[in-house]
């Protein structure tokens, strides 16, 4: 059975549950009755006044009890059902008050019940009308008392109290009743989404491109959707159906895991599961709290990469305006008040540790949303004939004047009185504030000081300026994806710096490089077109 069917079925047997409850109190005060009648503790309930009328009622009465109990749970005979069943209760009730005067208040009582529960399953009009059914066959028993005995063995007060509560507890009960079936067809209605809901994901998840693994804390793989069973080379299935082990399959996927289990971070790094199968990026999660289940995800790192870039760069374009009214102003709004509470005498050193960080995250969000709304807002570029050798000689200047630097140092190197190329100089400006920036933070070795040097020379038909420093140099699998979007070795960085740089070369037909220095250190190489690419030939 489906899920679907399962829940559905629970929810449509609740008003069956209650007929079959109702029937069973039913035969349950029909059984006291009878046994309190016809046993040693009849005294219990008082002298009868008609014992053969109250034998004859309670007999009958716990018999068609028994009949309601047997034949007396479909629900597509339910109103029938529940007003013939409380006629019954009525009449029985009546009677056997009249026969019991000692009882007739607990019997009385008893009915409230029956009349509520009846409400509950039927319309207002009806259960009204079994209400005014009991409260008049409770008026007609007081006078029939009183005509028989003159003397009534309830008050008026009591009697006006029963009769009250059965219409009062009867409207309640509706109430009740109707927000309960609108609640029960509103989980109809749930059940339903959710049973679909689970079939679609189930289905998604079967057919995604991106590999899911369940482990569990056997390392054992208990679920596996047909991505991850390919790229972990399981063509005959097993690790669909949780008879493969995860060391056995993938012992490389084996100790990541173990690893971040131990609290590592995640490795940027991918992994290559099956020799003929692309390299993915593991990513892992508990599936639930205290659970030994970890969710393994398998993502293909080439996919993941020209669809995040993609998305991204796309996303920057329309966003860009709103970016910088949503984000700025509150974010301003937080680093002032950070700022405020650190002037405070009354914070104390841990929570003015927390403000610290709460200003540290500002400013870096801050420089986020500047690096994002420079990209998606450059204008246009308008080449001039720069000389190189002046504009990188005030560059140096500026930058110096406007920057402490401390124990670094920032210098050009330019052997040729001038060396001119085609660039907007705005551009090239904010290209090599990127440049130099990126040398100062990262063109260090241990506590020595930074040393960047900006070289300007001829190569050919272009014109070239480097920014050079001596720091550790950068790895070759860093080197291949520094000048895509969002990425960045730092964990204050943001990614695109470079980035940007490349694309402002780009709009100036212009190339940015990065060029391995063998004796050390890191070497941009920003290549711009001459003045002459613009003679014919």
């Amino acid at each position: 059975m489906s899920p679907s069917a399962s829940l559905i079925d629970r929810i449509e047997s609740l008003p069956r549950r209650e007929l079959y409850f109702f029937a069973l109190y039913r035969v349950l005060i029909a059984a006291v009755i009878a046994a309190l009648l016809f046993s040693p503790l009849a005294n219990l309930v008082g002298e009868s006044t008609h014992p053969r009328l109250a034998a004859v009622v309670s007999g009958t009465y716990l018999g068609l009890s028994l009949l309601f109990l047997i034949a007396g749970r479909s629900e597509r005979w339910l109103r029938p059902i529940v007003v013939g069943s409380v006629v019954v209760d009525i009449i029985a009730t009546a009677l056997l008050a009249h026969a019991l005067p000692g009882a007739s208040a607990g019997l009385s009582m008893a009915l409230l019940f029956n009349i509520a529960a009846a409400a509950t399953l039927l319309p207002l009009s009806l259960g009204l009308a079994l209400a005014l059914t009991a409260a008049a066959a409770t008026a007609g028993e007081y006078v029939w008392n009183v005509l028989e005995n003159g003397d009534p063995t309830r008050t008026l007060a009591e009697l006006a109290m029963f009769i009250t509560s059965y219409l009062a507890l009867a409207f309640v009960s509706y109430q009740v009743g109707s927000r309960a079936r609108r609640n029960q067809q509103l989980a109809n209605q749930r059940g339903e989404e959710v049973a679909n809901l689970f079939e679609i994901n189930e289905l998604i998840i079967r057919r995604m491109r991106t590999g899911v693994l369940v482990v569990d804390g056997s390392n054992r793989i208990t679920l596996a959707n047909e991505a991850a069973s390919t790229l972990i080379g399981d063509s005959d299935g097993n690790s669909g159906t949780g008879k493969l082990e995860l060391a056995s399959a993938a012992p490389d996927l084996l100790r990541r895991l173990q690893r971040w289990r131990n609290g590592w971070n995640n490795e940027e790094t991918p992994l290559q599961l099956s020799p003929d199968q692309p390299e993915v990026q593991p990513r892992f999660a508990r599936l639930l709290a205290g659970s030994d289940l970890t969710l393994v995800f398998l993502d293909d790192s080439s996919v993941v990469s020209r669809r995040a870039e993609s998305l991204t760069l796309s996303a920057m374009g329309r966003f860009s305006a709103s970016l910088a009214h949503e984000i700025r102003n509150p974010l301003a709004a937080i680093n002032y008040a950070a700022q405020l509470l650190e002037e405070s005498t009354v914070i104390t050193d841990t929570d003015r540790r927390l403000l610290q960080i709460i200003h540290q995250q500002c400013q870096r969000t801050n420089g986020i949303v500047e690096s994002v709304l420079g990209l998606a807002r450059r204008e246009r570029a308008n080449p001039e004939n720069l000389d190189l050798a002046a504009f990188v000689r005030r560059f140096v200047l500026d930058y110096k004047q406007s920057l402490t630097l401390e124990t670094d140092s920032v210098e050009p190197i330019i052997t040729e009185s001038s060396v001119h190329g085609l660039v907007d100089p705005r551009h090239l400006h904010q290209i090599l504030t990127a440049l130099v920036h990126n040398a100062l933070k990262y063109g260090r070795t241990g506590q020595e000081p930074a040393r960047v040097r900006l070289r300007v020379a001829r190569m050919e038909r272009s014109a070239v300026i480097d920014v050079m420093d001596r720091g550790p140099g950068i790895p070759e699998k860093v080197a291949s994806q520094l000048f895509r979007p969002f990425f960045t070795t730092s964990e204050h960085g943001t990614g695109l710096g470079l980035y940007i740089a490349r694309e402002l070369c780009r709009a100036n037909q212009a190339r940015l490089e990065y060029v391995s220095v063998p004796a050390g250190g890191a070497c941009f190489r920003l290549i711009l077109p001459g003045p002459h690419t613009m003679l014919p030939e």
